[in-house]
């Protein structure tokens, strides 16, 4: 039970302590992720390349935001050093946010699409 409440508080953690923007951009992903997917089948893949999408709009926000003074290698090997120390749990929170996200819009799709 234990890993389940901290599963539960790293995405408390993650939807309340994100900004706004960085909120939106995951919504709008999830949601064109959703509209373009097959169906339930591929829910899997929806978030796998939801999470891949992702993290290239984060990169792409690092170096926009940094403006000119930012050297688009080194956001590039920090944002992928990042990654690769993230916590399986940050992960897999982040998985299951996505998850439940492209499965409720899914579901509208295809209850609207009948």
């Amino acid at each position: 039970m234990s890993a389940l409440t901290d599963i539960w508080n790293t995405i408390h953690g993650i939807i309340t302590g994100s900004d706004a923007i960085a909120l939106v951009i995951m919504a709008v992903i999830a949601i064109a992720v959703a509209w373009f997917s097959q169906g339930m089948g591929s829910l899997l893949n929806s978030v796998l390349i939801a999470l891949v999408v992702n993290g290239v709009i984060t990169v792409i926000r690092h170096v926009v935001q940094g403006g000119s003074k930012v050297d688009f290698g080194t956001v590039l090997s920090t944002d992928w050093h990042n990654a690769m120390i993230m916590p399986t749990q940050t992960l897999l929170a982040y998985a299951i946010i996505f998850g439940v996200v492209i499965g409720i819009v899914g579901a509208i799709k295809s209850v609207l699409g009948r």
